[in-house]
């Protein structure tokens, strides 16, 4: 395809001190050598109530998560940067995946999980692979696990190992913009 894809990356911890958010400016950055501008959805900023009720249902829905619901309906791809607390995924990123349900439908999805310690968030797939593919996104079959983040990637989202981090990053790109161009291929 000739268009250049709307990509977004969804930043999902609202943490004092986090570090999650260093892997979506990485990507951020990874894109644009390639003439992709993406935009980061950092969910800090948005400060969403906790869910009551999906968007659709809401009688008075604020401009913020009407705004959010938007950006992910006109994404065409969506890398979404988790980090790992006890197990799971933060309750802020399910709250944003929860309030919204048609506009994640058959949307292409990577997934990068993120910890302080050596297994990168493998824990937190399990939960939520399950809860993104009951809504319907398409999850993009590769991931990009980071395990000791405080070591991986320094706070302006510059990898340690550059190379082996963009062999990594650029792969899983790929992968995304694939099944990006297909979709377009198969809504034409």
């Amino acid at each position: 395809m000739n268009t250049t894809p709307i990509i977004r990356i969804l930043a999902a911890s609202v943490r004092d001190g986090r570090k999650s958010d260093r892997v979506a400016l990485y990507f951020q950055k990874l894109l644009k050598t390639r003439g992709i501008e993406a935009e980061i959805l950092d969910l800090k900023t948005y400060n969403f109530p906790i869910f009551s009720e999906r968007l659709k249902f809401l009688k008075e829905p604020s401009a913020s998560l009407l705004e959010f619901s938007e950006k992910i309906k006109t994404a065409e791809g969506i890398i979404i940067v988790t980090p790992e607390y006890n197990g799971g995924y933060p309750a802020s990123l399910k709250n944003a995946v929860d309030v919204l349900y048609a506009e994640w439908q058959k949307k292409p999805v990577v997934i990068s999980t993120v910890s302080s310690g050596p297994f990168a968030g493998s824990q937190v797939l399990t939960s939520f692979l399950f809860s993104i593919w009951k809504i319907g996104a398409l999850v993009v079959p590769v991931m990009f696990p980071v395990p000791e983040i405080e070591k991986s990637f320094n706070e302006r989202g510059e990898p340690s190992d550059k190379e082996g981090t963009d062999k990594r990053g650029n792969k899983v790109l790929d992968e995304l913009l694939y099944w990006v161009d297909a979709k377009k291929l198969k809504t034409q």
